[in-house]
């Protein structure tokens, strides 16, 4: 199990040290900003949206290292999906980091079931959530 947790700790170190899609978006349709004032952690989501699909997102920001590997696995997943399958890995995401397997089952989450320890830790579950917060707003949002 320690080889699993060593592969899972590499992924987040790889997506904090060259995170994807980190960069401010011209042009995008929607835009919000998160802030987590126990960890300092703070970042901006943009969108592109083409209808109901998520064509483009990007995030910038300053944070620790899960969050920063949290927005960048969460901008992989979302991008190309629509607002519905973003809301429903929202939900399955959440339900991973504060430990309700049911809710989200780390079998069915591909990359992002490297926070499925964030549980044991509940002032990480904050940092991990952050950047999915900040998308559902800006989803939720009337534009930038």
């Amino acid at each position: 199990m320690s080889s699993l947790r060593e592969l899972y700790q590499n992924v987040i170190l790889e997506h904090n040290r060259s995170p994807r899609n980190y960069r401010v978006m011209d042009g995008a349709d929607r835009r919000a900003e998160g802030n987590n004032p126990l960890c300092g952690d703070q970042l901006t989501v943009w969108l592109k949206l083409d209808g109901d699909v998520i064509s483009d997102i990007t995030f910038q920001g300053l944070g620790c290292a899960i969050s920063r590997a949290s927005a960048s696995l969460m901008t992989a997943a979302v991008k190309g999906k629509s607002r519905a399958t973003a809301d429903e890995l929202f939900e399955r995401f959440h339900g991973l980091v504060i430990g309700d397997r049911a809710a989200g089952d780390p079998e069915t989450l591909g990359k992002l079931a490297v926070f499925s320890g964030i549980s044991a830790y509940p002032a990480r579950v904050k940092c991990a959530s952050l950047p999915w917060h900040t998308l559902k707003a800006a989803l939720e949002g009337e534009g930038c």
